[in-house]
């Protein structure tokens, strides 16, 4: 079989990475190859396409036969029309200047397409991103007043709710307050009535005269001294009294408010009848 100019896979799963190599139609497709002459990534836009254009135009004009995919990468990187070009000059249809210029001309408009392309790509790119962006702005405001009015009819049934607790407590607390203000000018009420009853049962209380200051015991009456008796003489040949004065009693002090303590008199003893003097008349 002749030589084949084909791609040997590459790269993870779904990450595939192709080279382009010159190999045996008999081996398989990642087995033994001849030459790499290029890569090829199709996961790029567009697709990145790196070869070695002088040893494709080499082994395809050797007679290697590419596949269909490489085919197409050697038409899109202008091996192909070379190729033909230099067939026509060596048929002698045109020279190698011609040849060339006609290369090179297409080369420029090839380069102006792609470019176009990648402008193209880029712009739609642009546009996708700023759609995507618009759509999710779109969805988080919807979104975000969605979490609003969920949190509006919230705070609506917590305030109901709270309102409903408060309004027992406000009561109970009113009455509370009304019924110690009631109390308390009840209590007032009664004293009022209570000291004007005691008022009128006691009438004007008379005022109390300053006492002065007494030295001691000023409001005490003077006890009086009392006479020591003298002893009788017995005197022989006297008639016996028959009786004998009584000493006049002391009479009573009214207690004071504060009296000192009184020394008790010692008692006067009575004289004996027989010694008793003679009392003259």
């Amino acid at each position: 079989m002749p030589t084949r100019i084909r791609l040997q896979r590459h790269g993870r799963k779904g990450g595939a990475f192709y080279h382009i190599v010159i190999a045996d139609g008999r081996a398989p497709r990642d087995g033994r190859f001849i030459e790499k002459i290029g890569t090829y990534n199709p996961l790029t836009k567009p697709a990145n396409i790196d070869l070695d254009f002088d040893r494709a135009m080499h082994w395809l004009q050797t007679g290697a036969q590419p596949s269909d995919t490489v085919r197409a990468i050697l038409s899109y990187k202008g091996v192909i029309y070379k190729s033909h070009l230099l067939k026509g000059v060596t048929k002698g249809a045109l020279t190698l200047e011609q040849a060339e210029e006609k290369y090179n001309n297409w080369l420029e408009e090839k380069q102006s397409k792609v470019l176009g392309k990648i402008k193209e790509h880029s712009l739609v790119q642009k546009e996708e991103v700023k759609k995507r962006m618009a759509a999710e702005t779109k969805v988080s405001e919807q979104r975000a007043d969605d979490l609003a009015k969920k949190y509006a009819k919230e705070s609506a049934k917590k305030a109901a709710s709270s309102a409903r607790h408060q309004q027992p407590a406000a009561v109970v607390a009113e009455v509370a307050e009304v019924a110690e203000v009631a109390e308390v000018a009840e209590v007032a009420e009664v004293a009022e009535v209570a000291e004007v009853a005691e008022v009128a049962e006691v009438g004007e209380v008379p005022e109390v005269a300053e006492v002065d200051e007494v030295d001691e015991v000023a409001e005490v009456a003077e006890i009086p001294e009392v006479v020591e008796i003298p002893e009788v003489v017995e005197i022989p040949g006297v008639a016996e009294v028959t009786e004998v004065e009584e000493v006049e009693e002391i009479p009573e002090v009214a207690e004071p408010t504060e009296i000192p303590e009184v020394v008790e008199l010692p008692e006067v003893p009575e004289a004996p009848e027989d010694k008793v003097a003679p009392v003259s008349e």
